[in-house]
């Protein structure tokens, strides 16, 4: 039998965040799901919202194969293009 130690004594590297939007009107956003049925709607009322009240040019929605995994490299490389990518859980 081996034991595995889940703890980490590292230090994690320096992250710097994104800078913050001074809008939102005319970006592209993306609304990344897990798949639950819980999350459909709320982007439903959440996508209204962005081309209504704040004027976004696009909203693509997208959701993950997998809900309790990762998204796929894919999927995050074409979402990158977006200005705004909001993800939501549905349970």
């Amino acid at each position: 039998m081996q034991v595995l130690d889940p703890s980490w004594e590292g230090t994690p590297p320096p992250l710097t965040p994104a800078p913050r939007l001074a809008g939102c009107r005319g970006i592209d956003v993306a609304l990344l799901s897990n798949g639950k049925a819980g999350v459909q709607p709320l982007f439903d009322h959440l996508e209204s919202l962005l081309r209504e009240r704040w004027g976004v040019a696009s909203v693509e929605r997208a959701t993950k194969g997998n809900y309790s995994a990762p998204a796929e490299p894919e999927l995050v490389q074409r979402l990158a293009r977006r200005r705004l990518v909001i993800t939501g859980v549905g349970d």
